[in-house]
């Protein structure tokens, strides 16, 4: 392009890679179910290349897909978004949340943004343990009274929902869901994609302390331990355990595409979740400050929704690195993943190429790739 300020997404990342930022990452775009952008750079486990089909952790991505999939059960008519959710989980009903509503739940107004505090003695695996321990609970401020982001116990809440109301199990139900819309997406990976799968570094070694020693972020995202810790996240285990708040493992281009179907109203989402429920689903659900990020944050029922400078993002980022993120005024999807466990300062960088790129009007950023703070799709979440 003539007079082009900014570099282009692919530029961006490889001038990272080049730079020594950035170990191994891709970055996609999909508008209009085109694919513009697939490029990727780095290697996966220091030695083998990044490939298209590399799949790898991406925490809190997650938390629109667990969504949807609750969603899914709604939309046929199984659940309802007003019913309270101690009507299929009676066990739920006590100490302040018998009245929490499965809006509230996906919306992130329950009140139980962090596992009990006896969560910090049992291990990641033990669901049944965690989930009685959420049944038991005493919400941090009345239902529908307030948000914060629940970090880790955001999958086990509603997988716990879903197995009540339908049997079976959040992760089994999305496996099948994205296998009908051809997304290399899993909330547990299964043998054969063991292989593929990139190894997740901390090139500072401060990246968990950091999270660990905020008195926010720190019991929301370390209880029950281990889920910061690159050993654990590399293990075959976890990798075959779903965590579903934040155990998706996924490809860029594959999530691109999601963010550029969940846009349009003859997509597969809005096509499997129905028209109405399709809009509950990207719509903003609750607005206040988020007691977990520390910021005013806009929930709809899955994804943050974001207004910068009147740029909308419709996204969701996680505390390693990663971020998927649509443009609706733009019309497409965009998703960049990483293996280098750290800040959003590369996600921003990326972020901003794509826009500059892709936004009618955008002349990019002409004082370089400083950017101002929390710019970009939803980068503070777990």
């Amino acid at each position: 392009m003539v007079g082009r300020v900014s570099p282009r997404p692919g530029e961006v990342l490889d001038g990272l890679v080049a730079s020594g930022q950035e170990p191994g990452a891709a970055v996609a775009v999909v508008r209009d179910g085109l694919v513009e952008v697939d490029h990727a750079g780095g290697t996966r486990d220091d030695t083998a290349p990044w490939t298209p089909d590399t799949l790898v952790m991406t925490f809190s991505v997650a938390k629109p897909f667990a969504a949807l999939t609750l969603l899914s059960a709604v939309g046929e008519g199984t659940l309802d978004l007003d019913q309270p959710v101690a009507s299929a989980w009676p066990e739920y009903g006590c100490r302040g949340k018998q009245a929490t509503t499965l809006l509230q739940l996906l919306s992130h107004q329950a009140g139980l943004p962090a596992f009990p505090e006896e969560a910090a003695r049992l291990e990641y695996d033990d669901r049944d343990a965690l989930v009685e321990l959420l049944a038991g609970a005493a919400p941090v401020h009345a239902p529908g009274a307030g948000v914060a982001e629940h970090a880790l116990t955001y999958g086990h809440l509603l997988d716990e929902v879903l197995r009540r109301a339908t049997g079976v199990p959040l992760a089994e139900r999305f496996a099948g869901i994205a296998r009908a819309a051809g997304w290399d997406l899993h909330l547990r990976l299964e043998e054969p994609d063991l292989a593929r799968v990139a190894r997740l570094v901390e090139p500072t070694d401060d990246w968990a302390a950091a999270y660990l020693a905020d008195p926010r972020w720190g019991p929301a995202l370390g209880r029950p331990a281990g889920l910061l810790d690159p050993e654990v996240l590399n293990s075959d285990h976890f990798r075959r355990t779903a965590f579903p708040a934040v155990s998706l493992h996924a490809n860029a281009l594959s999530l691109a595409r999601f963010y550029d179907d969940v846009l349009r109203p003859d997509g597969y989402v809005a096509g499997l979740l129905g028209r109405d429920l399709w809009r509950a689903y990207t719509s903003p659900a609750a607005s206040g400050y988020d007691g977990v990020i520390g910021r005013d944050v806009t929930w709809t029922l899955g994804f943050q929704l974001d207004d910068e400078d009147g740029r909308v993002d419709l996204g969701m980022g996680g505390a390693g690195g990663c971020a998927a993120w649509a443009e609706p005024a733009a019309g497409y999807g965009a998703a960049y993943l990483t293996r280098g466990l750290g800040g959003h300062a590369r996600a921003d960088q990326v972020w901003e190429a794509v826009h500059a790129e892709y936004t009618p009007g955008s002349t990019g950023n002409a004082e370089g790739p400083g950017l101002p703070k929390q710019t970009g799709p939803s980068r503070t979440s777990g």
